[in-house]
């Protein structure tokens, strides 16, 4: 990876990287936030996966997660949230599909199977730079918002080896039942919808057959967020899947606040923490 732009902040190193996806076949940007400090002390590593029409920079630049990674001594990489630069017919239609709207899945319709493999991307080649080109102490956790927060709870509950926590803010809890996921699912899966359900955090904690390896998951949700009454979000389902199956989980309604960075930015600290005590 080529680093692009650095920048510091509250004692960190933000980041900018490029590389040439294999995976994803075209260049991809990321960003890092190096909590080090600089003193070559090996860290854990936390995924953020961002929603929808963002890039690796919105987190970067709107979040305020400086002080945060100095004070946990953590690494925050944020990926992009699709291809770029592929030109598909029709990947820059809506904000909702294609472009800035990978979904975090693998494609299987012909037409975005060879590009579209953000999870891959995110499970496989991503981690692999990441360990290659910082100090790393092979543990790992991931969380998300909306799109992104959908991500991180499907790559967690398939991975749950390789994740020592997993939290969300307003994530797509159940997208085989919300206008989203089913634009998307259709589009990047096709009509077969039992490969939706790989691809439904709701349906996954559901359909697992051994407890998941998380005390608990942590989800903030705004409760002035638009898209709660429009059913994308659908946490209580969530919830409701979590409590049948025993699974603990947080799930922190936060008066006023909406689907924004502004209220990212105000529990960002919260859920850094929460990571930091399983990266231990």
């Amino acid at each position: 990876a080529t680093l692009k732009n650095s920048k510091k902040a509250f004692g960190t190193s933000v980041n900018q990287y490029e590389h040439s996806s294999s995976v994803l076949g075209c260049t991809m940007a990321f960003s890092v936030i190096d909590g080090s400090g600089g003193s070559g002390a090996k860290l854990p590593v936390i995924y953020w996966l961002s929603g929808l029409t963002c890039t690796d920079r919105n987190f970067i630049e709107k979040a305020g997660a400086f002080k945060a990674a100095a004070d946990y001594g953590v690494l925050i990489v944020c990926p992009d949230t699709s291809p770029r630069g592929v030109e598909i017919a029709g990947d820059n239609d809506s904000y909702d599909f294609g472009t800035g709207a990978g979904f975090y899945l693998n494609a299987t319709e012909p037409k975005w199977a060879a590009n579209y493999k953000m999870y891959d991307y995110v499970t496989k080649e991503l981690p692999a730079i990441i360990n290659s080109t910082f100090a790393t102490t092979g543990k790992q956790s991931i969380m998300g918002h909306s799109m992104g927060g959908h991500g991180a709870l499907t790559i967690a509950f398939k991975n749950s080896s390789m994740y020592s926590s997993v939290s969300a803010f307003a994530p797509i809890c159940n997208p085989t039942q919300c206008p989203w996921g089913i634009k998307a699912f259709t589009g990047y899966l096709g009509e077969d919808k039992t490969k939706w359900e790989e691809y439904d955090a709701m349906l996954l904690l559901k359909a697992a057959t051994s407890p998941l390896p998380f005390s608990d998951i942590l989800i903030d949700v705004g409760d002035a967020d638009d898209f709660l009454p429009q059913g994308q979000l659908l946490p209580e389902k969530f919830k409701e899947a979590c409590e049948a199956k025993g699974q603990a989980v947080t799930l922190r309604f936060q008066p006023g606040y909406d689907h924004s960075y502004f209220f990212i930015a105000t529990f960002i600290a919260e859920h850094v923490a929460f990571h930091a005590k399983f990266l231990k």
